[in-house]
């Protein structure tokens, strides 16, 4: 069975409810199961655990006239900053900043995120979002590393991360998912963890993305995005568990996201929805969404969101998708000193 089928297969199982076997580890068999609880246990004593937690970055960002932009952040240690030295080196103060620079207003951040969250968390990190910012202009999750890591079912983990994104949307928030990162570029995992983890996460992610477009949020393709990076300074784009990003590693996804987080709040022209015509030349395109989320799976920091084709949403194979390589490279490349020299948050 292909990755797109796959894919499509366990977005559907969670939009029904069901699960088990077939979903989820079935595959690999007993003794691939055998194998992987083994190699896991070596996974964890290799990578250790040096952190306490994450910094606190809820607050407000930048400053200006208007009303301040809500922005929540839920997810897992990657949303929460895990390894970050500092509140202002996390994704969402990161983000933060780079809409109040668009935008000309302040931004104040509600980070709900949980060390070690699985998708089944993520319900409960909504509810206590909610609770203080009841209408959010636009939520970034990041998602799916521990549902890998803890063997959970995929249609499960999926059913978790949809009802979030169908919550937010009708809250009138936009809403843009980090999907699982590539688990098979962690080089303290050992083979044929690595392996496995790879296969694991790909179709995780791939389902992620067709699951969230249906729920009508967008996905950004963290893939192996900190691949290429990591083999080539380790010590600068990873922390010192080897697991959780580096400062450095964190602007990198970030740099993925801000394009797609501007264009869900249409703050720059000709990211809007509709503007940005795909380009076949760039590895762009229109088609059925299980085959996008294939394709974004292997391209990290492409984007994949819900489009029309004479002006129908869904042909034979389901829901049309657009797949677009949006860039923000300027974001990773910014230099040292300016990130020390970035204000922290207010409040």
């Amino acid at each position: 069975m292909g990755r797109a089928r796959r894919a499509r297969r366990i977005a559907a199982t969670a939009a029904y409810g069901g699960g088990g076997l077939a979903a989820g580890i079935g595959a690999l068999g007993a003794l691939g199961y055998a194998l992987l609880r083994a190699e896991a246990v070596i996974a964890r004593r290799v990578v250790g655990q040096p952190f306490d937690g994450a910094p606190d970055d809820n607050g407000r960002y930048g400053a200006g006239a208007g009303p301040p932009v809500q922005l929540v952040i839920l997810g897992d240690s990657s949303a929460a900053g895990m390894g970050c030295d500092h509140r202002f080196q996390t994704v969402g103060a990161i983000v933060a900043g780079g809409i109040s620079g668009l935008t000309g207003r302040p931004v104040c951040l509600t980070n709900r995120a949980v060390v070690g969250a699985q998708s089944s968390d993520l319900g409960l990190q909504l509810a206590n979002a909610l609770e203080e910012v009841p209408r959010p202009d636009v939520a970034v999750i990041m998602i799916g590393a521990n549902d890998v890591t803890h063997r959970i079912d995929r249609s499960v983990a999926v059913s978790h991360l949809a009802d979030t994104v169908r919550r937010l949307r009708e809250a009138g928030a936009q809403v843009v998912v980090g999907t699982c990162p590539d688990l098979g570029t962690i080089e303290p995992i050992p083979q044929p963890l690595r392996l496995i983890g790879r296969r694991w996460s790909r179709d995780l992610a791939a389902a992620q993305t067709v699951a969230v477009v249906e729920a009508g949020g967008r996905t950004v393709s963290l893939g192996d995005l900190l691949g290429p990076e990591f083999a080539e300074r380790p010590h600068e784009m990873f922390s010192q568990d080897r697991f959780h990003p580096s400062p450095a590693g964190y602007a990198r996804a970030a740099a993925a996201l801000l394009p797609s987080v501007y264009a869900a709040l249409d703050v720059l022209q000709g990211t809007g929805e509709d503007a940005h015509i795909p380009d076949r030349r760039r590895g762009e395109g229109v088609g059925p969404v299980s085959v996008a989320a294939t394709r974004a799976v292997r391209e990290p920091g492409a984007e994949v969101s819900g489009t029309e084709i004479a002006g129908e949403q869904r042909g034979r194979r389901g829901r049309w998708a657009k797949l677009l390589r949006r860039t923000g490279a300027e974001v990773a490349r910014q230099p040292e000193e300016e990130r020390k020299a970035t204000p922290e948050p207010q409040g």
